[in-house]
């Protein structure tokens, strides 16, 4: 018996003896466990974000019809992380369930992940149980400084108001000694890939507006002119929307660089997957890390996942593939 079962034995047990004796302490003590299990549930992403469980048939805000390992990209994501980025030890954050922590388990990667809502860490992926903690960036996050070699964030950051991303970064700087990647919905012109656009971003009656504002505008979009649900909240909980050229400057300020490029490698991979539409691509890269100008896994290890992950199957749209080399080959 370890030391935090001595103190909380005796404690149990009399509350056990208590609520058996006694249906007015039961009463309380019901009451209390279940006031003590909201008070850890963030107020959005709960049931009604994610559905009802991880594989229900309920249409989420997310946009998506199910909220499984398949629909939210995690073995693309994973698959990503392990090909190109020179990293072992990992921390994905904003992981939700933990598809993109079992994912990158699966390929050797000693992955980590934490998440502000705590329903979706009660119902965690198989392969991520026991990796999956409670962590918000907003806060200093549970881990030591230095403690991943690589960082991924795929459509967490947008869900953070602007004036609280720098210190977010910030922390994300204190965890990594490497890499970031991220995908954040964005705008505007994209030095390193496509570009991006407004619809879906902000408000259909603003569209003309920001459009006529030219590549010069970088946001981030003001609150009230977000595209918003069926109840009137921002989509999907989308908080920050602004272009390529802002989110650079976030992260060059929190002592990253962006890494051109390993992005233009990896974009017509994203579109041979049908994410080019999807994700904005950032990989960034700690200062004085060397670069990667070589292949980080053997042509038999890739045709291997791509085949155990399904991806050798994947035929990238014409007009896609189309978008990504006319921005890679100029």
């Amino acid at each position: 018996m370890n030391v935090r079962q001595v103190l909380l034995a005796p404690a149990r047990r009399a509350l056990h003896d208590g609520a058996a004796r006694w249906p007015w302490f039961r009463r309380i003590v019901a009451i209390g466990a279940r006031e003590l299990e909201r008070a850890l549930h963030d107020d959005l992403y709960r049931d009604g974000y994610f559905g009802s469980t991880p594989s229900s048939d309920v249409a989420l805000e997310i946009g998506t019809p199910e909220y499984n390992r398949t629909a939210t990209h995690a073995d693309e994501g994973a698959y990503l992380v392990w090909r190109f980025l020179p990293v072992q030890k990992t921390l994905d954050i904003g992981c939700a369930f933990g598809f993109f922590v079992e994912a990158e388990r699966e390929l050797g990667l000693d992955a980590t992940g934490v998440d502000v809502s705590q329903y979706a860490l009660d119902r965690a992926a198989l392969g991520a149980r026991g990796h999956v903690r409670y962590g918000n960036l907003l806060h200093r996050l549970p881990f030591g400084r230095g403690a991943f070699e690589g960082v991924s964030l795929f459509e967490t950051l947008e869900h953070l108001p602007p004036e609280v991303v720098p210190r977010a970064l910030r922390e994300v700087r204190r965890m990594t000694t490497k890499y970031v990647i991220a995908t954040i919905p964005s705008f505007g012109p994209n030095a390193n890939g496509p570009g991006g656009w407004f619809d879906v971003k902000v408000k259909p009656e603003r569209l003309d507006y920001y459009r006529s504002l030219g590549d010069g505008y970088d946001g981030p979009v003001p609150y009230d002119d977000l595209y918003r649900d069926d109840d009137g909240a921002p989509i999907q909980g989308h908080l920050t929307i602004a272009s390529f050229a802002w989110w650079t400057r976030q992260f060059e300020e929190a002592g990253f660089e962006r890494d051109a490029a390993l992005e233009r490698r990896i974009h017509p991979h994203l579109a041979r997957m049908g994410l080019t539409k999807y994700w904005n691509l950032y990989v960034l890269r700690v200062p004085g890390v060397p670069q990667v100008t070589y292949e980080q896994r053997s042509p038999s290890e890739i045709a291997d996942v791509e085949k155990r992950f399904g991806l050798d199957q994947r035929v990238a749209d014409p007009e896609d593939l189309a978008r990504v080399h006319a921005a890679i080959d100029t």
